[in-house]
């Protein structure tokens, strides 16, 4: 039996809305792990095929950007829940390969604006679409009532891990890692 963080003990199932009782957690944890490494698999196709030299963190931090507009570095490193250093590092990156820029902070001599540019942004839109169109794919493969089902488990395991949904299918940084 998988145990939590807190390592309190899970129950073996769990109910279901209908009061019906649920799959074991253990088996849903496994269809989970299964399912995230097929997203993590069409995430890193769509990032390859567009032929930058980016990894699966630094396009989360763009697509960060692209949602939330430019953040303080600090800030930005809270976003994606990464020590201030490895946020700096990431942006250093970044910002050689022309998707970032550091500003100095107008009100506060201090702090430094990171901002996507103009490359960085139509990498989002382009990786974003691939990885929309990949998924699509996949997704039409399943039966209707299967497809319907999907939703329902997705959006509320999606709340359940606190993740904000996606608001449009025509707004691709929308459908990003914010």
């Amino acid at each position: 039996m998988a145990c939590p963080p807190d390592g309190s003990a899970l129950p073996p199932s769990v109910p279901d809305p209908a009061g019906v009782p649920g799959v074991d957690v253990d088996e849903v944890t496994d269809a989970v792990l299964t399912a995230s490494r097929l997203l993590v698999a069409v995430s890193a196709r769509s990032i390859a095929a567009v032929g930058e030299d980016v990894t699966l963190p630094q396009f989360r931090m763009l697509v960060v950007l692209a949602g939330r507009g430019p953040q303080r570095a600090g800030e930005l490193a809270e976003s994606l829940d990464v020590h201030p250093s490895t946020a700096t590092r990431m942006a250093d990156r970044l910002v050689v390969a022309g998707l970032i820029l550091r500003v100095g902070n107008p009100r506060n001599r201090r702090e430094v604006i990171v901002e996507l540019t103009g490359p960085g942004r139509r990498l989002v839109d382009e990786v974003t679409a691939r990885r929309r169109a990949e998924i699509a794919t996949i997704v039409a493969r399943l039966a209707p009532d299967v497809r319907g089902s999907l939703v329902g488990a997705l959006r509320a395991f999606a709340d359940a891990g606190g993740e904000p949904a996606a608001i449009s299918g025509r707004d691709a940084s929308a459908l990003g890692w914010t």
